[in-house]
């Protein structure tokens, strides 16, 4: 039986195979996938929809710190209660150092989980489609860090 993100993906490869533009946007996609009746959202998607959005909005609130940084309020963190894994969200102003620790933490294993993939695809792309010139990709952010660092002492 296919996955959720297995049924979407076909969805996407039936869009093309109809002709339709491509590329394209997931919007265009999706408004053929219900025209074509492909697609039709589950009760419970309602539900699921809103907390998609809900996490969304979360992580998209922001506020300034007292030296004048913009900090992301809203920290997501997965925790596992019996055999359920459940994503507690708290603010960075009033969560315990407990949960701020484990949503860093999960924080940081998720931007290494996307350096990985970006790796294998660069990695890939390189090796297979062979540029004259390879995509170069360098994975030390500390001078980008810095950067950052000087232009909001600079500019504020």
């Amino acid at each position: 039986m296919a996955t959720k993100n297995e049924r979407l993906q076909q969805l996407v490869q039936l869009y093309q195979e109809a002709g339709q533009k491509w590329p394209a946007t997931t919007r265009e996609v999706a408004s053929w996938a219900i025209r074509v009746g492909k697609w039709a959202p589950h009760p419970s998607a309602v539900v699921s929809q809103c907390a998609e959005e809900l996490s969304r909005a979360l992580r998209d609130e922001y506020v300034r710190d007292a030296q004048g940084r913009r900090v992301r309020t809203k920290h997501a963190a997965t925790y596992v209660e019996g055999t359920e894994q459940l994503v507690l969200w708290d603010d960075i102003r009033t969560a315990s150092p407990q949960h701020m620790q484990l949503a860093f933490q999960q924080r940081r294993q998720q931007i290494l989980g996307d350096c990985k993939q970006l790796k294998n695809d660069v990695d890939s792309y390189n090796e297979n489609r062979q540029p004259q010139v390879p995509v170069q990709v360098v994975f030390d952010f500390t001078y980008d860090l810095e950067e950052s660092a000087l232009a909001r002492r600079k500019f504020g």
